[in-house]
């Protein structure tokens, strides 16, 4: 019975649970839950059906594949003329004001499809006067270019670019082959060039300045030096990827039988890992101490591209060791002041390896949940493009004197003809961009969100799906007085079965919640992105006000969504008494939960930091060639931090997809074992469910048996 200051706490926070002898664990006789939800989901997934097959029928994918010449013809695409032309090439790279404005597809200039992009520099009054120059030149023309016609009247009708200018294919597209020589911006290993109409100009006249072509240039280059470091590493980071699999399944087996020592040597290690990061980054620090250039500060130095110029400075260094170093502390003081809950922790943990032992096959549901994952990503993505591509092609009016039709648009196949070429003789009707004026068209914008709503709401149900599942595996695990005797035959199926049957509502409700929270987050970060440049500061503090606020409920919504599934996958109610009924249960052990299940959170989380730790280092020493057994082997990389980060990051998440199935474990148990103590006393009418591990921990005991 509480005492006399619990039974106020009690008054606020609900009733205990009381004993009852026929509870047994989940209840098999139950009902269906939350069905106007549930109705609600079959009807939006039928839309969102809907939605696919319309942008299916809408959207042409070749838009994203193939670039677009000024006739809205796909350069390169296989059964048409243009099959072996896979590059757009520019009359006038200049009028795009930047190579970025290239890569929005609208440049007021003709664009045509070719088989490769000019190597030289050739201007059209120079081939004109060479017939093998000239018939080189035509293949940069449109059709029907003679060299009988004359040079004036060939530009004066736009039927081939007054020069040409040495170029690269970027993105199936023809950039300039801007370089630097001496701080100089160059094309072709030229300073300046004749453009065609007797005038020389500066290479920096093909970009928007100076400073924005340093930026294209160098950010390009890095883009295709990461992707050459991926063709040479790929198989040395799925290699480093199946480490951290086969490191993650060792921590769970030796969990599994050795849980009190493995998380105690979880702890040594993770503090060692961290101990020797501050002792490498020192090293580094020390080594540099007198070398050239290496006292530069962040400031100083600015962006990088290439961010091993950053290594290569003491600052980094010792950014690197203060941040370590402040983890190190805060990992060491919260395991001193929290070394008594740690035992209770462990004591949780040792008895989830023993759940998980007896329900072995919930270590691979994960491998179902990102199967079903895998296919709702692929179904958002694909509707995604699809939409994305359903507009139509705009032509719109060019010119380079002054016209009142400029930027109108028009019609290709008719405009020689048409009123506006009459007015506006030096005009061109040239492909714009992709759009569309029709109620379909219109509504664009809403399908993407309406895509992007169903595509959080079928990935939170299924997350939902796999949390329940494993909550009501567990819970049997728990709540059966003869393990495993008293389990179901296969409970990870039987719990699936049941939560498809009697709660796809409460699911769905759950899940709704969560995602209409998401996509409030992605229209904040949409309105946030159009608004940039003119919101002024208090609108700016509004909406990161706004988005933080938004973040912190998400986090509260998925912690009360999994316990309330947990309550679901026990007593069979629904969505909203589940989350009362959970809620009030952690409020009334709010030191209980904010101590023991966080301290196992932690030490979770510490494993997981361990085999990123472990699977990191090694990578570090293998691809930066620091280890001379390894030099030989090791790819040789532009970045090796590339494939490092690449692995670290794939690590974690692999970690995090075995670890889940204990933290979910964890948090099942821990959820019965705050009921067991309410509804069970330790007498032999009542006893603990809780294991005998458990019990030495809390000094809970279960008396003896009366003698009879």
């Amino acid at each position: 019975m509480p005492g006399e200051g619990e039974g106020e706490f009690y008054g606020k926070n609900g009733e205990p649970k009381k004993y009852d002898p026929n509870f047994k664990g989940p209840i098999q006789n139950r009902g269906c839950t939350d069905i106007v939800c549930c109705i609600l989901f079959i009807i939006a997934i039928l839309g969102y059906i809907a939605v696919g097959i319309l942008a299916w029928s809408q959207g042409d994918p070749r838009k994203v594949i193939y670039p677009t010449d000024s006739q809205g013809q796909f350069c390169g695409q296989a059964g048409t003329p243009l099959a072996n032309k896979p590059l757009l090439f520019y009359f006038n790279i200049m009028k795009c004001a930047s190579p970025m404005v290239l890569l929005e597809f609208q440049c007021p200039t003709t664009q045509m499809c070719v088989e490769k992009c000019p190597e030289t520099f050739m201007t059209l009054v120079k081939a004109y006067s060479n017939k093998k120059d000239f018939d080189h030149y035509k293949t940069f023309c449109k059709e029907g270019v003679s060299d009988t016609m004359g040079i004036p009247k060939i530009l004066s009708l736009g039927l081939c670019p007054a020069m040409l200018i040495p170029s690269k294919p970027f993105t199936r597209r023809c950039f300039p082959a801007l370089g630097k020589t001496g701080g100089v911006v160059t094309v072709g290993n030229n300073s300046h060039f004749d453009d065609g109409r007797g005038n020389m100009r500066d290479a920096k006249d093909l970009v928007d300045g100076v400073k924005n072509a340093t930026v294209v240039i160098e950010a390009r280059q890095a883009v295709m030096k990461i992707f050459e470091d991926y063709t040479q590493s790929w198989y040395w980071i799925l290699i480093g990827l199946v480490i951290a699999m086969l490191t993650s399944l060792l921590f769970i087996v030796l969990l599994r039988f050795l849980a009190g020592i493995m998380v105690w040597v979880m702890v040594v290690m993770v503090i060692l890992v961290i101990g020797y990061g501050i002792f490498h980054c020192y090293m580094e620090y020390a080594a540099l101490k007198g070398e050239a250039g290496a006292n530069v500060t962040f400031q100083e130095l600015g962006f990088q591209t290439d961010f091993t110029i950053y290594l290569q400075i003491r600052q980094t260094w010792l950014a690197f060791m203060i941040i370590l170093a402040i983890v190190e502390v805060i990992i060491i003081l919260l395991l001193i002041f929290l070394r008594k809950r740690i035992l209770i922790a462990i004591a949780l943990i040792k008895e989830a390896s023993r759940a998980i032992g007896h329900v072995m096959s919930s270590l691979f549901y994960p491998l179902f949940t990102f199967l079903l994952l895998a296919m709702v990503i692929a179904y958002w993505a694909v509707t995604a493009v699809f939409l994305s591509t359903s507009n139509e092609p705009i032509y719109k009016v060019f010119n380079e004197t002054e016209c009142d039709h400029s930027r109108k648009t028009c019609e290709p196949a008719n405009y020689s003809t048409s009123a506006e070429k009459v007015q506006c003789p030096d005009s061109e009707c040239l492909f714009a961009f992709y759009g569309g004026e029709t109620a379909y068209h219109k509504y664009l914008i809403g399908l993407q969100f309406y895509n992007v709503f169903l595509f959080f709401w079928c990935a939170n149900f299924v997350t939902a799906l796999g949390q329940m599942t494993l909550a009501g595996a567990f819970a049997s695990y728990y709540w059966a007085v003869v393990k495993p005797d008293d389990m179901p035959a296969f409970p990870v199926f039987s719990s699936l079965g049941r939560s498809l049957r009697y709660h796809t509502g409460t699911l769905a409700f759950g899940s709704l919640i969560l995602s209409i929270i998401q996509i409030i987050r992605v229209f904040l970060e949409y309105l946030d992105h159009k608004l940039k440049g003119a919101q002024n500061k208090f609108t700016k503090f509004l909406l990161c006000c706004m988005k933080c606020c938004f973040w912190c409920l998400e986090k509260c919504i998925k912690f009360i969504n999994r316990n309330a599934y947990i309550m679901v996958a026990i007593y069979g109610k629904n969505f909203c008494s589940s989350a009362k009924d959970a809620f009030l249960l952690l409020m009334r052990n709010m030191i209980r939960v904010a101590i023991l299940d966080k301290v196992t959170d932690f030490l979770l989380f510490l494993g997981k930091l361990l085999i990123v730790g472990l699977v990191g280092i090694f990578a570090f020493f293998f691809f930066s060639g620091r280890v001379k057994a390894f030099e030989n082997t090791a790819p040789n990389l532009h970045y090796y931090w590339v494939p490092i980060l690449t692995v670290a990051v794939g690590s974690y998440l692999i970690a995090h997809g075995f670890f889940s199935v204990y933290a979910m474990c964890v948090d099942t148990l821990f959820l019965c074992f705050l009921e067991d103590l309410e509804r069970n006393d330790g007498s032999p009418e009542r006893p603990y469910l809780m294991p005998e591990s458990l019990r030495k921990v809390l000094n809970k005991k279960n008396k003896a048996e009366p003698a009879e």
